[in-house]
């Protein structure tokens, strides 16, 4: 009953019958109206807390109230979603990396027209520290991570880049932990540079190739280490 009433909740927020800020009926109200005890109403109330819909006031103007959902709540709850996706189900390699250059492939357009000098600043930072010899594999990839958010902030679209939350922040680290060893950070450097050039002279066609490469690359060396593992296996 407590999941149903916390369903029955979240819909009318979603519906906008529940708006932001609005308060919500007592725990009196709501069990005499769902025909439950009050525990059980504590409960429900519990689970829209966990999910940020609500949030609890007190004091003589207290109460529980919608919760305004901020875009950091947001990242995270599709971040741990997309997350635990990936890594409790048995995805082929090539799926993600599919999906995964595929939508940042659809960024590209609004990147090359709305970047600024910020964006591009951002891009070479991280190129040029990919490019350095004392860079530790964690540091790499996390460098990786934020290079490819970069691209999708320069589209200045704060929906799209919510989105690609769980593209870019869940599949690359996944991608990174297959691929690394077998990779060349140069070789990596050299093609977001390309990447980021073409995103500066608001060249789509140059940065959707330079893409297309990076993902050719990335599938090659997925299949480099799944043939090193097989072998590995078969001497084992």
């Amino acid at each position: 009953m407590s999941k149903q009433i916390a369903d029955a909740i979240r819909s009318a927020i979603m519906e906008g019958k529940l708006v932001v800020d609005e308060r919500l009926p007592s725990e009196m109200e709501l069990a005499q109206r769902f025909g439950v005890s009050r525990p059980t109403v504590r409960e429900a109330l519990k689970r829209l807390a966990a999910q940020n819909l609500i949030r609890t006031r007190r004091g003589s103007s207290g109460g529980v109230f919608v919760n305004r959902l901020s875009w950091l709540e947001a990242h995270e709850s599709l971040f741990t979603t997309a997350t635990l996706l990936l890594g409790m189900n048995e995805i082929p390699f090539e799926t993600v990396a599919g999906a995964r250059y595929t939508l940042e492939a659809a960024c590209l357009p609004l990147a090359c027209e709305r970047r600024d000098k910020t964006h591009l600043t951002a891009m070479h930072k991280e190129i040029d520290l990919q490019r350095g010899d004392d860079l530790s594999d964690e540091e790499f990839c996390a460098s990786d991570v934020r290079f490819h958010r970069t691209v999708v902030e320069a589209t200045g679209n704060p929906v799209l880049s919510f989105q690609m939350v769980g593209v870019i922040d869940a599949m690359q680290p996944l991608m990174n932990m297959i691929t690394y060893r077998m990779r060349v950070r140069t070789r990596i450097a050299d093609l977001y540079g390309a990447i980021a050039n073409a995103i500066a002279e608001r060249d789509q066609a140059g940065a959707s190739a330079a893409l297309l490469s990076l993902t050719t690359n990335t599938n090659d060396l997925a299949q480099l280490m799944r043939e090193r593992r097989e072998k590995q296996s078969e001497h084992g």
